[in-house]
């Protein structure tokens, strides 16, 4: 039985982490997927391992609104009715408490988990609101909501995020649209290596004695957002390790640990 065309989905991040598993899920859903990220390569290889077509790989950064519209505009016919859109996108850059932070480090979270969904939400919705139906998911963090250790700029986009989310309901009531948000707790991707600027062994180090999310349990529950009844908005799912309490580090770690440092 051939399987059913869920419609056209848009992911950011896509070339790796959740953003990566997220793509294949969603392909393996139904869904036509624009893997969207700016290492063109990774994407290539993405879309290379599904022989059916069904993932693009667009090559664009989500801080250039521009290149995205155009990136946007140049979508072939059977990817240009898009009815899904996952902001993925974000990244956390440093791990030192504000007072000695680095003002480059916080442009470029603000840049890509601010800028970036704002650049790519402002070009989708008016789609998606046009054909009357849709639904967005932002990928937020329980960052947002429990305070850790060095988590300060990067806490806040994504306080930002679930905010923005919440909003988005209230703009998007009578249009079909659905908005979700959800909140990973510390998870095993590349996130960490980003933070700690390809530093694997201090990446490492996170997760030494616990299990975390993976990023199959992420894209799991961003599939079961999509799949409620059109009836349905799921508001806000949090997910975290069991050996993770609310945030503030795991049992045994020194101090400095960063619990709740979101894989997102």
């Amino acid at each position: 039985m051939a399987q059913e065309k869920r419609g056209v989905a848009v992911v950011s991040g896509a070339s790796s982490g959740f953003g990566r598993r997220i793509a294949q899920v969603l392909c393996g859903r139904g869904y036509s997927v624009v893997a969207l990220a700016r290492r063109e390569g990774r994407l290539k290889v993405l879309a290379d391992e599904d022989s059916g077509g069904a993932i693009l790989p667009v090559a664009a950064d989500v801080r250039d609104r521009e290149g995205l519209a155009r990136a946007l505009d140049g979508l072939p016919a059977g990817f240009r009715d898009i009815s899904v859109l996952v902001n993925n996108a974000g990244l956390s850059r440093g791990f030192g408490p504000l007072q000695s932070g680095s003002h480059e480090s916080w442009q470029e979270m603000v840049d890509t988990n601010i800028s970036g969904l704002l650049n790519l939400s402002g070009l989708v919705l008016p789609r998606l609101v046009a054909r009357g139906s849709g639904h967005v998911v932002n990928i937020g963090s329980i960052a947002a909501s429990y305070p850790y250790m060095g988590g300060n700029v990067y806490a806040a986009t994504k306080a930002f995020v679930h905010q923005l989310s919440l909003n988005m309901r209230v703009d998007l009531q009578g249009t079909g649209v659905r908005v979700s948000c959800v909140a990973p707790g510390m998870a095993k991707t590349e996130f960490a290596k980003v933070r700690y600027d390809g530093d694997e062994a201090s990446a490492e180090a996170l997760y030494r004695g616990i299990e975390p999310l993976t990023d199959d349990d992420v894209a799991e529950a961003v599939a079961w957002c999509l799949a409620q009844p059109a009836r349905v908005n799921v508001n806000m799912i949090e997910l975290m390790p069991v050996d993770q309490p609310f945030g503030l580090g795991f049992a045994g770690s020194p101090p400095a640990s960063p619990g709740g440092a979101g894989g997102a």
